[in-house]
């Protein structure tokens, strides 16, 4: 009897430790954080994992190009966020600092489609990036990866007349902040229940 009992506190207090192991890890790597990394402060590191973050919208044919200035086939645009700052969002309809988007652009395609009208997503055309960081003088910063084939691992922030044009229209277009989340339904629903959309929105 006295042998059972032993070998029940033994057994409960393994189940503990372990618990409280798993719990340490999961908090460590929570902590550790998914934000942007840099290089020498502010040239940003490609995130390879960020098909694995939180997948906000897709659209098509959303580029900055302007109407007729590009033709051929239309383009997907994914936006990806770090899931750490999607939940702040969810809970503040505000972005935290060191919150990274990745603008993922793709080629479509319509051989093979099961449908005479079907488009699907192809292959990889450019990506880019957009982080929010308070170090910057405008408090968020737009990246550029290059294109498909001769993507770089570290993009400086743009500058000059390449950032002027993204500054004004993620400032005149977007609905909440410097993000375009009139097109991310769980984000628009969120910015509306705490009341920070921009007026018009």
């Amino acid at each position: 009897m006295i042998r059972r009992v032993l070998l029940g506190v033994f057994a409960a207090g393994f189940a503990i430790g372990i618990a409280q192991s798993l719990g340490v890890e999961a908090q460590e790597t929570e902590g550790a954080g998914d934000g942007p990394r840099y290089v020498n402060g502010t040239d940003l590191v490609r995130p390879d994992d960020y098909r694995e973050w939180t997948f906000l919208s897709s659209s098509l044919d959303m580029t900055y190009d302007a109407p007729g200035a590009r033709s051929g086939p239309s383009r997907f645009q994914n936006v990806y966020v770090n899931r750490s700052s999607y939940r702040a969002f969810l809970d503040s309809g505000r972005w935290p600092d060191e919150t990274i988007f990745v603008l993922e652009i793709r080629e479509s395609s319509r051989e093979g489609a099961i449908n005479d009208a079907g488009q699907f997503q192809a292959g990889l055309v450019a990506l880019e990036a957009e982080v929010k960081d308070d170090r910057f003088a405008d408090g968020w910063a737009f990246y550029d990866f290059g294109v498909a084939g001769s993507l770089r691992d570290v993009s400086e922030p743009l500058s000059g007349a390449r950032v002027a044009g993204c500054i004004e229209c993620h400032t005149e277009h977007t609905a909440a902040e410097r993000t375009f989340v009139q097109f991310y339904p769980t984000l628009l629903e969120a910015a509306r229940r705490h009341g920070t959309l921009k007026p018009g929105f």
